[in-house]
């Protein structure tokens, strides 16, 4: 299946740095930054980000509607979607999938015992093939408004979530919900094995965290220009600076931090709700 088109503008990209850096935006359009594009390019990813495998694999143009009605479903069905995570675990989805050409291994989605359900543990579970190896993508996304409050959240969540015992216990979960018909399934299964040290497990591990927030730059400006390009860099690398400063910062995984300004998440959240409440009726 393939995938939709880049759309997220990537302003920094910086690898070498411990942790790393990415900024990505949405641009803008007729002065107007681009919340209706961004919240159309999010829909765009909803059958790959909640169904399995198999089930992306058995789309074509006679079910294709029926796939992406559960898929808008399984994504949300409630009114308090102000208070959801699932935009969040959505847009991070998007971005590893963008900077890092992950694979989507398991969708968190699956662990939900009921539709109002919000699911704990790490954000998304990808992976990156290589020939002889295969690397474990565990993310952690704050969808908020207040970047110093995502970043203060985000930080005390990798310090709970890279805990041995935590990690044990989620790669359990992750086990039992590895479709079987995945080319990858056991692969994957036999490095996250509860016989595999996790010694062995931590060394191929990498923790994507996505903070979005409400930009002053962006509010600032109305056009894409070098010299707003340049202010979004150096509010990229500020919050990077308090990000990383942060004392605790797990040492025992690769982290990746991830950045995307906003607007006004208020504006992106009421796209979103009316284009995927619109896709749960097709």
């Amino acid at each position: 299946m393939e995938t939709p088109p880049p759309f997220l503008e990537v302003v920094v990209h910086e690898l070498g740095a411990e942790p790393g850096l990415s900024g990505l935006t949405a641009d803008y359009e007729d002065g107007k930054w681009r919340a209706a594009r961004l919240s159309e390019h999010v829909t765009e990813w909803l059958p790959e980000f909640a169904l399995t495998w198999s089930e992306r694999e058995s789309i074509n143009y006679v079910n294709a509607a029926s796939f992406v009605r559960k898929a808008a479903n399984l994504v949300y069905n409630s009114d308090k979607y102000q208070a959801r995570g699932e935009f969040g675990e959505l847009l991070l989805h998007i971005c590893v999938r963008q900077l890092f050409n992950t694979i989507p291994a398991v969708s968190k989605l699956y662990y939900k015992s009921s539709i109002d359900d919000t699911v704990k543990g790490f954000d998304a579970v990808h992976v990156v093939c290589a020939e002889t190896s295969l690397e474990l993508w565990l993310g952690e996304a704050k969808f908020y408004r207040d970047i110093s409050r995502a970043i203060t959240d985000a930080v005390a969540e990798l310090k709970a979530h890279t805990k041995r015992n935590y990690v044990r216990e989620e790669l359990v979960l992750v086990s039992n919900k590895i479709d079987p018909a995945w080319p990858e399934a056991e692969r994957l299964k036999k490095l996250i094995d509860q016989n595999t040290s996790l010694d062995n497990i931590f060394d191929c591990i990498s923790v994507p965290v996505l903070l979005t927030y409400e930009s002053g730059t962006l509010q600032e400006h109305s056009k894409w220009t070098e010299e707003c390009k340049e202010q979004l860099v150096q509010e990229f690398w500020k919050h990077y600076e308090t990000f990383s400063s942060k004392d605790g910062l797990p040492t025992n995984v690769k982290i990746h931090l991830i950045l995307m300004p906003l607007d006004s998440k208020d504006e992106l959240i009421e796209m979103l709700d009316k284009r995927l409440k619109a896709w749960q009726t097709i």
